[in-house]
């Protein structure tokens, strides 16, 4: 069993790096910490895409951390949540998802956490899915469950409101998604839970089931969102988002992209250098005394090297200087071979998954983000949606900066 390591600096600096709020207090949480009791904590992911994503990986880190200290670590998977949809900052309700579907989103997550937590050896973090004690409930428990909060509660947050101005439905489960998160925090009887600064009111949700059903304390810790200096968050609808299962090349090429006004809130909450080289990196970035170029490469090496490997961080660093600071081609381009002779640009796309939408391709396209190259000659911006390709000779396809696809047929 590890043991709790208690070292003042460590707790002060996992109590202070990337964290938003905690409740009830830092000072109760600390002295908890610093008391050399094991506190069990967790963290939830709903399975509602494929692969996790750096957002996602700032919680795990801060599991991590946590775990590192000799605390008690659990994974929790939304198996049962995923399927209502987390209704949090949406404008309309989330499409409902099968438990197959669920599942086999959720199928990589714990390999993708396994770059930052440990599941093995004498502390391993603990994989939990919630349909096990959710499938459990009853109609009577639910109503009874669902009789500690109101409707005034569910109904006053920004996104149901925005809804409400909008004449846009609300549906019934969308209250309920707080109520089960809730009941997660009941079911595992944990300490603590953890979780972006937007998930605050179902985390609270659970802090107030807790104490109703258990007359216990939960402490919560809201982590900061990440986003550029002017507040923009960065994830899906930016396109900006890195997704755990990118290529090495693609993970440090999107880094790039991302305005310098993000990179010191990124080394803070995406890498582990040390802490006082990271308050250093902000203040040389204020100052102006550091290059948010350097600085930039340096945190897509970072956190490339996290997810794929020292090796294959610094070969992602290689192909960048190539094919984007000095404007080569790959050398190796993938190659996708297609049955059809004459083909619509975006049903291209979406058949040779550069895109998963057509709606993301007709996007693109509408930004200049998708040009052709053929035989000899130079590529070409393509923004007709309705353009037809003739296939008589091999073309290649560039989608932003750095992906590339040849189409044979």
């Amino acid at each position: 069993m590890a043991k709790v390591i208690t070292d003042k600096k460590l707790v002060d600096e996992l109590l202070s790096r990337g964290v938003e709020k905690i409740y009830p207090s830092r000072e109760l949480l600390e002295k908890r910490l610093l008391s050399g009791e094991k506190i069990r904590l967790y963290c939830g992911y709903d399975p509602s895409a494929t692969s996790l994503h750096v957002g996602n990986a700032i919680s795990i880190n801060k599991l991590a951390q946590f775990q590192k200290l000799g605390h008690e670590v659990i994974f929790l998977l939304g198996d049962f949540t995923g399927m209502i949809g987390d209704p949090t900052d949406k404008k309309a309700a989330r499409k409902k998802l099968t438990r197959e579907e669920v599942l086999e989103n959720a199928r990589e997550y714990q390999s993708q956490a396994s770059a930052y937590l440990d599941f093995d050896g004498d502390n391993p973090a603990q994989v939990l899915y919630n349909s096990a004690w959710n499938d459990k409930l009853n109609f009577k428990d639910i109503i009874e469950l669902s009789s500690n909060f109101t409707v005034q509660q569910m109904i006053q947050r920004d996104m149901f409101q925005e809804r409400l101005k909008e004449a846009k439905p609300i549906y019934l489960h969308e209250f309920l998604y707080p109520l089960t998160q809730a009941y997660d925090s009941v079911a595992m009887d944990v300490d603590l839970e953890i979780g972006g600064n937007d998930q605050m009111f179902n985390m609270m949700c659970g802090r107030d089931l807790m104490k109703t059903l258990k007359n216990k304390e939960k402490f919560v810790l809201t982590l900061k969102l990440l986003a550029d200096d002017a507040g923009k968050k960065m994830g899906k609808s930016e396109g900006n988002a890195v997704f755990l299962n990118a290529t090495p090349n693609d993970m440090y090429g999107i880094i790039m992209s991302w305005p310098d006004g993000s990179i010191a809130l990124a080394f803070e909450l995406c890498t582990n250098i040390p802490y006082e080289e990271m308050k250093q990196i902000a203040s040389d970035l204020k100052s102006a005394k550091a290059n948010p170029r350097d600085l930039k490469m340096k945190l897509a090496l970072e956190i490339t090297k996290i997810n794929h490997g020292t090796k294959l961080a610094l070969e992602a660093q290689e192909n960048f200087i190539k094919t984007i600071q000095n404007k080569e081609m790959p050398d190796e381009i993938p190659s996708y071979q297609t049955k059809s002779k004459n083909i619509n640009i975006v049903e291209l796309l979406l058949e040779s998954k550069m895109v998963t939408s057509k709606g993301e391709a007709r996007r693109l396209m509408e930004q200049g983000g998708i040009k052709i190259k053929t035989g000899t000659t130079d590529f070409v911006v393509i923004k007709d949606t309705n353009l037809t390709l003739d296939l008589k000779e091999e073309i290649i396809i560039q989608r932003g900066k750095r992906q590339y696809l040849r189409i044979t047929k």
